[in-house]
């Protein structure tokens, strides 16, 4: 997996020269040199004889985008995909892994370079000129133990950890995971099954990017392409060679004492719960657990300022999912959740431009998807209706949160409403269907009787208390062995764990998810909408929000505790 430039393959014109990198589902980047008049038929050629596999059978994506030609809109720095074409895809199709001599060049580039030219990673360029540093005087980075996924710290020169890096292919399920997740390619459904595999480390970088003025405290993140021997690769023939190239979150390690599962939630400041509690819903988190809330002492030069804290969140890498699910926000039964929002978090709230952000994250990860931005923007228009109408935190995560009754989840008042605003645009195509018909009907002198039950239609596509037929035939492809992966315990009760498999552990201590608890059901889609529906849909969620927070004000009711299933993937 070191990154190579070829020489003799992929040296391409100096003259608009944009630098690419290309990521393999097995995890391998190649660094590509494109000129402004290459194509992605060019590209896919050079990538042919470097990988030994045929052009027919790969497909080169961009986020939602497959590349079938034109390149223009891709900026420098871009992370691209290379996966094999599902048509093409069989036992005997060859691994999209770098072969040949050329794979033992050194790559011109330096150890570490960020992907993208936001101004908010000044401090990141810093921070990797601290680790550059580090790693030329061999200051050696260290394997995280901790956590599902590949995570190393990265020193100085004085052998502090300054950053935490983690690699997209060693994501929980990723090809080069080194604690035995394993089993699946990039871009295949994981932890969750609306995050694709080796895309967490962009939404990484995308909690950083929106939390506009370190209001909830989001160390500051960037997308890298880094290169050392440190990294995991499964791959016992290409195991032998010395630097691995990949691209990884790197974001800066922040010194702290303990996290908020070591401590009592008592001391923490209303402030820092309410400030990561607006991001969280904001982003739609999917794993806010106590053990991504670092906590750290404030202090003095007399020692600890009278036992305060401040609160730092990490592991933002289940957020912005491509569909509504069930949130996990681990503040939402905190007493500090119930106490409203002040005036400044109030004019924060206020000021907050779902379209500006999501345009903001387009142009600075442009690699993230259609759909997780529609989440961002419906989640940020509902807490801006929310805080309006005087809901507490507690409250307004509730209402985002499904209810595990009778054995199964159900639809959360944010999704029931998104359910309603979907049933109306279908009766309204409905309806704009039928009306030409009975007009021509009309005009040829014959008149139909139409009788139509709209109320049998299940116009989210589902049944709401039911799995989908298409979601249970993708959960036999998705079920993945672990049979490798110890849980440590010893109580032998199963536990409820990722992407809602139960994890076993067996008269031989190992852990199995041949079992599943079934995942998540998905009760809304957004990105299955065109432009124009989802302009009419989000016109209708307002108007079911408003009217339903109108209902809610008028009753008094409070934050009640609910039967959760409990998502967090916390081990």
């Amino acid at each position: 997996m070191a990154v190579a430039l070829f020489e003799n393959v992929l040296r391409m014109k100096p003259t608009g020269r944009r630098r690419v990198f290309v990521q393999t589902e097995s995890g391998c980047v190649l660094g590509i040199d494109l000129d402004r008049t290459d194509n992605a038929h060019m590209v896919k050629r050079r990538l042919q004889i470097a990988l030994n596999v045929p052009i027919e059978e790969t497909l080169l994506t961009f986020g939602d985008t497959v590349l079938k030609n034109d390149l223009s809109a891709i900026r420098s720095d871009s992370p691209l995909l290379l996966t094999r074409n599902v048509m093409h895809r069989s036992s005997s199709t060859p691994c999209l892994s770098p072969t040949g001599a050329e794979m033992e060049q050194k790559d011109r580039s330096g150890p570490v370079e960020i992907l993208g030219h936001s101004s908010c990673f000044v401090i990141i360029k810093q921070l990797v000129d601290e680790v550059v540093s580090g790693i030329r005087m061999g200051a050696e980075p260290v394997l995280i133990s901790g956590g599902l996924g590949g995570a190393y710290y990265f020193k100085n020169v004085k052998g502090e950890n300054v950053a935490i890096v983690k690699p997209t292919d060693e994501e929980p399920f990723a090809p080069n995971n080194p604690k035995g997740f394993v089993g699946k390619a990039l871009g295949q459904p994981g932890l969750k099954r609306s995050v694709r595999v080796g895309e967490t480390g962009f939404r990484e970088v995308a909690a950083y990017l929106l939390d506009y003025d370190h209001f909830a405290n989001v160390p500051p993140t960037a997308l890298v392409k880094i290169t050392h021997s440190v990294f995991n690769l499964n791959n016992k023939i290409q195991r032998k060679k010395k630097l691995f190239s990949k691209i990884a979150s790197f974001q800066q390690f922040i010194e702290h004492d303990f996290d908020a599962s070591d401590h009592g939630t008592s001391s923490f400041p209303v402030s820092a719960v309410h400030r990561i509690g607006i991001l969280d819903i904001r982003i739609f988190n999917t794993d806010r657990h106590a053990g991504n809330l670092l906590v750290r002492k404030l202090k003095t030069d007399y020692g600890n300022r009278f036992g305060e804290v401040e609160l730092i969140p990490i592991d933002h890498g289940l957020c912005l999912p491509e569909n509504l699910e069930d949130p996990y926000f681990e503040w939402i039964h905190w007493p500090q959740a119930s106490i409203p929002f002040s005036d400044d978090e109030l004019e924060y709230i206020e000021k907050l431009d779902p379209y500006r952000d999501s345009e903001m994250l387009k142009t600075e990860l442009p690699m993230i998807r259609e759909a997780c931005l529609r989440v961002l923007i419906l989640c940020t228009i509902f807490l801006k209706e929310a805080a309006l109408y005087g809901l507490c935190l507690a409250e307004i995560g509730e209402m985002m949160s499904r209810e595990f009754k009778r054995g199964e989840e159900e639809p959360s008042e944010l999704e029931l409403l998104c359910m309603d605003a979907k049933r109306i645009i279908a009766e309204k195509e409905a309806e704009m269907t039928v009306l030409p018909s009975k007009v021509e009907a009309e005009e040829s002198g014959f008149q139909f009787k139409i009788d139509y039950d709209y109320s049998t239609i299940d116009f989210t596509g589902r049944n709401p208390l039911s799995r989908l037929e298409e979601e249970e035939e993708e959960n036999k492809d998705d079920v993945v062995s672990m049979d490798k992966c110890s849980l440590g315990g010893g109580s032998g009760e199963p536990k409820a764990g990722i992407g809602g498999y139960v994890a076993v552990n067996s008269s031989s201590g190992q852990r199995s998810a041949n079992e599943p608890l079934g995942p998540g059901a998905c009760f809304v889609r957004l990105g299955d909408m065109t432009e124009v529906q989802w302009g009419v849909f989000l016109e209708c969620f307002e108007d079911l929000v408003v009217e339903a927070l109108c209902k809610r004000k008028t009753v008094a009711t409070g934050p009640r505790q609910r039967h959760r299933l409990g998502t967090s993937c916390r081990f």
